[in-house]
């Protein structure tokens, strides 16, 4: 048997086969089906077919996220619906609003394990690399399918691997490697490749680090993205898994279509300036331009230790007059943490804004959608035209501190520079 890539073990393993090549086309069993809000709209399709039950609802996984509470009567109908869904379907793994977003709430779960496969209606499906499962965005009407049938032919994605070596200097996060990574090689430079990370930089991040990478891949048009499970991620799941799992890993001597080594400690805090992700540069380069809006959240940058590099800027300082800054947390898992960690009491000392654990502001239709003419500094992954909602206004991307510090100053700020 040739030397297989991750990617070729999953899909292999997915679709119950010994081996496969990249290009091959499988038909893939997912472990998980994820959806969300979009679920009402994937159930009308479904039911179009003419079938009334899914085949296996025990594997299906829905939250109610995206617009959370519900903001208009539309909204409403929309989580009405899927709940009436739930409940006709049994579907046991159902979270309410204000659980929180979709892939950290799966992560908090473990719904998701090493080695598994999880299609997801949502392209950041690609986040559950980070515990070395194979996650894949798809469709909707693909979803309906594979509520009714349990299967969606793949084609096996050529991958791409990248080596991460050096020491990580102070203030540089997972997310200005990502923003390095793409602004280097296009936003469609991992167009439907499969992303393998490896190296020793990689393993010395925590484990809310590592989940920033996967996660970003999407931003690079990643079909997934893998990081090796190691020892603290068994740890982690230890006490959550609900079945035995097998880890992959891929094999010496797999065929790579690319292989990159970056050397983390020559990275410094990067900005995605509108409206491109790939259109990186130094913060220093945007440095002083006006700022409305600052917002913390979303999936890739809501967690617990990006509230906490957030806080470390914010206290004992204020946001500027003329700006505002929204704090979402991913889940109610970190906003319990955060208030007990005392990070929303600084965040409200400092005139900060919280919001309902759920993707706020980042899809452009709920809680933070800034006006006309102004400028978002973000912590989210996307930042096309219109991606916050609005077409004539300006969204920034960068790591939490830098969007913490940009609160603080009105201007787009290197935290670094606060403490002069």
């Amino acid at each position: 048997m040739p030397p297989m890539t991750f990617a070729e073990k999953a899909l292999a393993r997915a679709a119950g086969l010994p081996a496969t090549v990249a290009g091959q086309i499988v038909d893939a069993r997912p472990d998980i089906a994820l959806s969300h809000d979009n679920t009402a709209a994937i159930a009308r399709t479904f039911y179009s077919l003419g079938i009334k039950k899914v085949k296996h609802p025990e594997r299906l996984a829905i939250t109610l996220d995206h617009a959370v509470p519900a903001p208009t009567t539309q909204h409403a109908q929309n989580h009405a619906e899927v709940r009436q869904f739930v409940l006709e379907q049994g579907v046991q793994h159902a979270f309410e609003v204000g659980r929180g977003i979709c892939h950290q709430v799966l992560s908090e779960e473990a719904i998701v394990l090493p080695g598994e496969t999880i299609l997801g209606a949502d392209s950041h499906t690609t986040h559950f690399g980070w515990l070395g499962a194979f996650g894949a965005g798809v469709g909707r009407s693909e979803m309906a399918a594979i509520w009714a049938t349990d299967e969606l032919w793949l084609r096996v994605p050529e991958t791409l691997k990248f080596q991460l070596v050096g020491d990580w200097p102070a203030g540089v996060t997972a997310k200005d490697l990502c923003l390095r990574i793409i602004g280097d090689l296009g936003a469609d430079g991992g167009l439907y490749y499969s992303i393998e990370f490896a190296g020793p930089a990689l393993m010395a991040l925590s484990l809310e680090s590592r989940m920033v990478i996967p996660n970003m891949m999407a931003e690079f048009g990643a079909k997934n993205s893998y990081l090796p499970p190691d020892q603290a991620v068994f740890d982690y799941l230890a006490p959550k898994a609900r079945h035995p799992y097998t880890p992959l890993y891929p094999d010496a001597g797999a065929t790579y279509a690319e292989t990159y080594t970056y050397d983390v400690s020559q990275l410094e805090p990067l900005v995605a300036l509108p409206h491109r992700v790939d259109k990186v540069v130094p913060v220093s380069q945007v440095r002083g331009t006006r700022v409305q809006q600052a917002f913390i959240g979303t999936c890739t940058n809501g967690r617990l230790e990006d509230l906490a590099a957030a806080a470390e800027v914010m206290k004992g300082r204020q946001v500027a007059a003329g700006t505002r800054l929204l704090i979402i947390p991913a889940s109610s898992e970190v906003l319990k943490a955060a208030i007990q960690q005392g990070y929303i009491q600084t965040f409200l000392e400092a005139g900060a804004t919280i919001g309902t654990p759920g993707c706020g502001p980042c899809m452009g239709n709920h809680m933070g959608v800034p006006a006309p003419g102004e400028v978002t500094i973000s912590s989210a992954n996307r930042n096309f035209q219109g991606r916050m909602g609005t077409r004539d206004a300006e969204l920034y991307l960068a790591s939490p501190a830098v969007v913490a510090a940009s609160a603080v100053t009105g201007y787009i700020t290197n935290p670094a520079e606060l403490e002069k």
